[in-house]
């Protein structure tokens, strides 16, 4: 008797199978692979699943030669994919942040608002009109992953870079180098911040304006407020875990 995780992680599986070969592929075949994938899933088993997934329209016969899969398999296929590499990432974080102190956190922010606030300011001035445009474009890759419910870490990370690179100073992009830990902060305040329902895409919005409008001081101010709310967002959960 299967359950529904495990039904589904076969579905899953099944509709990889067929996403890596053309041709149409019977109940045999499949169980065969399945079970080099390390599932012992019987012929019999593998037909029943692949009836329902015909009825879902995930799959579609071709004659006695067997099924291939549909473009809705394919879609479906994603979101399986997507759902798993959120749940591992997911998962990952948050014992990361079991090893996280809040004060720890908060103390990098703040040194962070400290430094980057100048360096906001000093990219309206200096930044090119491609240092925009790519920054333009991390935000746009940032706003669909974020619609898409996918983690942003990464974008935030290439933003917050590009501001820095565009400010032309050495000595604070290397200051805020040493205090980001990009590898893993940045994951760590997404999650944080997802979880007490704040988005980092608004925030970057109007940093980058303020830039493209070369107007510093907007540019240090909504900085500031970014990192400030960031502060906040930790403050905010730290009080819900620990209630």
């Amino acid at each position: 008797m299967l359950v529904t995780g495990d039904r589904e992680k076969l579905e899953c599986q099944i509709l990889s199978i067929m996403e890596e070969r053309v041709e149409p592929m019977g109940s045999g075949l499949i169980s065969q692979l399945l079970q080099d994938r390390g599932f012992g899933v019987s012929e019999a088993t593998v037909g029943r699943i692949l009836n329902e997934m015909d009825r879902k329209a995930l799959t579609i016969k071709a004659g006695f030669k067997g099924r291939t899969i549909t473009d809705s398999g394919r879609t479906e296929l994603e979101h399986f994919r997507n759902l798993e590499r959120r749940l591992a990432y997911g998962n990952r974080f948050i014992e990361t942040l079991k090893s996280t102190k809040k004060e720890d956190l908060i103390d990098i922010l703040v040194a962070r608002r400290a430094i980057e606030r100048e360096l906001a300011r000093l990219a309206a001035l200096h930044a090119t009109d491609s240092e925009i445009l790519r920054m333009e474009s991390v935000l746009i890759d940032q706003e669909q992953f974020s619609l898409q419910k996918q983690m942003t870490a990464e974008q935030d990370v290439k933003f917050h870079k590009l501001v820095s690179e565009s400010a032309k100073n050495k000595v604070l992009a290397a200051a805020l180098d040493l205090i980001r830990h990009d590898g893993q902060l940045s994951p760590i305040l997404e999650y944080i911040r997802t979880e007490v329902g704040g988005r980092l895409v608004v925030g970057h919005g109007k940093i980058l304006s303020a830039i493209r409008d070369r107007n510093p001081d907007g540019a240090e101010q909504a900085m500031v407020e970014h990192i400030e709310s960031l502060i906040e967002d930790v403050q905010k959960y730290w009080s819900l875990v620990e209630r």
